[in-house]
């Protein structure tokens, strides 16, 4: 069976995982292209307005694997830790796409709980029998596809700059350069290192997150707001880059709670949609990084308090 992988959403995250899973199960597996202008052109023309970037993007790489495959994975994703959930448009994800983009084949609709190894499994092992009714081959490439995930480590860990930022954001913000317009590449030309949640400690992160008045309904705002409280408190960043999609509810949350977690530290809160002019950008984290560099120089230069 030819098995079509939307190259968008949480794929940056869990990729290992379900490549090795369908390839272990001998499944022939079709990657879509890295995001690109015509991936984004058929996005925007099948998803709903109201839609975020990502979002779109996803639309448009589901589109690019139509007609090449005869399953394509539609991820249904509820929750990736207790009691925090993700974007709502996870939830439907399989109806938006089967709604909007004509003569598909079939694509995996059932809820997955990430949190839970008893639901992980159970979602698989049917995503496995659409493939095989082999169950013994269906438990190894579980076992397998686990341990290709436990090796990976997504994220960004810059050295030997002597400017460093934390860059925050949905992971799928991030790590898509063409969304984000290869701003890892910008801020390293521009002499700035980069750090990303993922080399922030999850009880760093806990112990940050235990100090707001409300534990964070999403696990995406837990995560960016834990690892800027952290890294601010511990001096170990000149700045913080927030990559915010437009219209996302989540963000315009957490971006708040950080603002008024570090007060006057630079932040710069970069938005994209799909009319986003790269210039801008470019002009914006020239500026940004500017204000940085001023506002160091300033400090060395204070008088040493004994």
């Amino acid at each position: 069976m030819k098995v079509g992988i939307p190259k968008g959403l949480l794929y940056y995250k869990y990729y290992p995982f379900i490549e090795t899973f369908l390839k272990e199960l001998g499944a022939y597996v079709v990657v879509s292209d890295d995001t690109n202008k015509a991936i984004l052109n058929e996005g925007v023309k099948y998803a709903v307005d109201e839609a975020c970037l990502p979002i779109k993007v996803f639309h448009g790489h589901v589109a690019s694997l139509r007609g090449r495959c005869e399953l394509i994975i539609v991820p249904r994703i509820m929750c990736i830790r207790d009691r925090e959930y993700i974007c709502p448009k996870f939830c439907g994800l399989p109806e938006m796409v089967k709604n909007s983009i004509t003569e598909m084949p079939m694509i995996t609709e059932l809820p997955l709980y990430i949190n839970s190894e008893k639901s992980l499994y159970n979602w698989f092992r049917k995503l496995g029998f659409m493939i095989t009714d082999n169950i013994f081959s269906i438990d190894t490439a579980y076992i397998s596809a686990l341990n290709a995930q436990k090796k990976f480590k997504s994220g960004i860990k810059d050295e030997g700059y002597k400017t460093n930022i934390v860059l925050l954001g949905h992971p799928y913000n991030l790590y898509d350069n063409f969304i984000n317009m290869n701003l890892v590449e910008k801020l390293h030309k521009f002499g700035v290192g980069v750090i990303t949640e993922e080399f922030v400690e999850e009880n760093y992160i806990d112990e940050e997150v235990n100090r707001l008045f409300k534990r964070p309904f999403w696990s995406f705002a837990r995560n960016s707001y834990g690892a800027a409280a952290y890294l601010h408190s511990q001096d170990k960043i000149d700045g913080i880059i927030y990559v915010s999609s437009f219209s996302c509810g989540i963000d315009s949350v957490v971006v708040e709670l950080i603002k008024d977690r570090i007060k006057d530290f630079p932040m710069l809160v970069l938005k994209i949609d799909e009319q986003t002019g790269e210039a801008g950008i470019n002009t914006r984290l020239e500026a940004f990084i500017d204000m940085i560099d001023r506002r160091n120089i300033v400090e060395d230069n204070l008088p040493a308090h004994g």
